[in-house]
């Protein structure tokens, strides 16, 4: 339900935008932060909130993040102005960030068989399938019927319900030995984010040049200096910096920030186009966008057969090539584009979307030791976030710096550049595709593995289903382990495995999408 919540959020605000500005009289920017206060709180906090489960209480903590978003919610639906708005879905995004993480550290613990827990993690990727292809239909009847408040009412009963649930049937579990708290990487962190997407979406409005939006970028840049300065040097590293050393696993990251950037400028832009430029009601709007989700829902188990029997490449440059071709053509469209057309175009939209996400999922497994695959999933569902983020920032910078006139008289011409973004974002993955899947690129990843004297991880197995029971044992003593899959890890022969401690809860790669 949980998932549910999140996954629902991503795509049902996303149709009531044009709403939301209407009655809020907000511009692009407005619309850009009403998402973006979401995700940068999401993707800032989401490794922090995984170790505080871990130490405190994966239950608690689960509890917590459900009343916060709740709340959340319950508050954006009761926003005066817009400043409210923000403030608001910076409160879901710190609730939200709490979400995933807890709830899959308690779905490894509840369910301790590896066939039981593969079906448990099957319902959970085909409960956020559901949710997002449910987002564009149930948002634009909310909107239609009782506003955009309404899309806010939608997660207050789902919210209410799991808090009782989970209190009833959930068990409460933490880590033997939880990671120690950074909170100077956790504020660089945030310092960073923050400070990127302000100068990014407010560049068009204060002017790229001057000195505001100059010393926000140059504030960005120097958190990140003194964060890849520091982190090495912390005894438990909120982001290990050695896992970029493999190939796989930085491709994976890189090819998840672009790929969740195109998804999330493509959901931008459509909403806007359809409503304020077709005309189309926010259930019109719902409706036209459902073949993407549809399609990405019907994809992504293919996805993952074709993972397992044939490896990461060719999903990926079937996913590079649909994000590609779909945004390209999308460019072209006008104030009249037939329907049909739309239709087409999402669809394959789609095949990208749902193509990308397991085998993004492989190469962080792949990449990394074993034992370190939940601090490496958590990073990846940052750079998802993160992707979200700059997804929207970006492309509605570029409308706006671009708008002369109304939203409906030069929406057209003024998102030519966002598509071709996007088709670039999709580019990029295809080319990662087939650099990061490559025999090299597999060494760098068990050259870290026998570096760090650790396993690298199965890559067959999600990050959420992976288990530490194969590796982890009593301190101090070894034991023979086979690296899974020589395909992936290029190296098939027992190595010796030093223990590196309990691993703890393991984060969900799939949400805000």
């Amino acid at each position: 339900m949980s998932l549910f919540m999140v996954g629902l959020d991503n795509t049902i605000v996303n149709v009531g935008l044009p709403a939301i500005g209407r009655d809020l009289h907000a511009g692009v920017s407005g619309l850009q932060w009403t998402v973006a206060a979401y995700t940068i709180a999401l993707a800032a906090l989401l490794m922090f909130s995984g170790a505080l489960a871990d130490r405190i209480g994966r239950r608690t903590i689960f509890q917590v993040g459900l009343s916060l978003f709740t709340l959340g919610s319950w508050m954006c639906s009761l926003a005066p102005s817009l400043g409210w708005l923000i403030g608001f879905r910076i409160l879901q995004g710190v609730g939200g960030s709490m979400l995933n993480p807890a709830a899959l550290g308690i779905i490894t613990n509840t369910f301790t068989g590896r066939a039981e827990r593969a079906r448990a993690i099957g319902v959970w990727d085909g409960v956020f399938g559901l949710s997002m292809a449910l987002g564009p239909v149930l948002g634009g009847v909310l909107v239609v019927m009782v506003g955009w408040r309404g899309i806010f009412w939608a997660n207050i009963p789902v919210g209410l319900a799991a808090i009782s649930l989970t209190a009833l049937f959930v068990p409460d579990s933490k880590a033997p030995q939880s990671r120690r708290a950074d909170p100077a990487g956790q504020f660089l962190l945030i310092i960073m984010l923050g400070s990127l997407a302000y100068a990014i979406i407010e560049g068009p409005t204060h002017g790229w040049y001057s000195p505001e939006i100059f010393g926000f970028f140059a504030l960005s840049v120097a958190a990140l200096a003194v964060l890849l300065a520091y982190e090495p040097r912390h005894a438990d590293p909120m982001v290990d910096l050695r896992f970029f050393r493999s190939v796989p696993f930085a491709g994976a990251n890189l090819s998840a920030v672009c790929a969740i950037a195109a998804m999330a400028g493509f959901l931008f832009l459509s909403t806007l186009y359809l409503q304020d430029v077709r005309g189309l009601s926010a259930l019109q709007a719902g409706l036209t966008i459902l073949p993407m989700p549809v399609v990405m829902a019907l994809c992504a188990p293919l996805a993952g057969r074709l993972v397992a029997s044939r490896g990461p490449r060719i999903p990926l440059v079937i996913a590079g090539a649909a994000l590609t071709l779909s945004s390209a053509a999308l460019s072209r469209l006008t104030g009249t584009t037939d329907h049909q057309y739309l239709i087409i175009t999402y669809g394959l939209f789609g095949v990208g979307a749902g193509m990308v996400s397991s085998p993004i999922t492989n190469g962080v497994m792949s990449g990394v030791p074993k034992t370190q695959a939940g601090m490496a999933s958590g990073m990846n569902s940052s750079s998802r976030q993160l992707g979200q983020s700059l997804g929207v920032a970006i492309v509605g910078s570029v409308l706006a710096a671009s708008m002369r006139g109304s939203m409906k008289a030069s929406f057209v011409q003024a998102s030519h550049a966002g598509w071709w973004i996007l088709a670039g974002c999709g580019y990029v993955v295809l080319l990662l595709g087939l650099l990061c899947t490559t025999a090299w690129a597999k060494a760098t990843a068990t050259r870290l593995g026998l570096a760090g004297d650790l396993t690298p991880a199965d890559p067959t197995v999600t990050p959420q289903a992976a288990s530490p029971a194969g590796v982890a044992s009593p301190a101090g003593r070894t034991h023979p382990a086979r690296v899974p899959d020589a395909r992936t890890a290029g190296y098939a022969h027992p190595i010796r495995v030093r223990d590196a401690g309990p691993a703890g809860y393991r984060y969900d790669p799939h949400a805000g999408h």
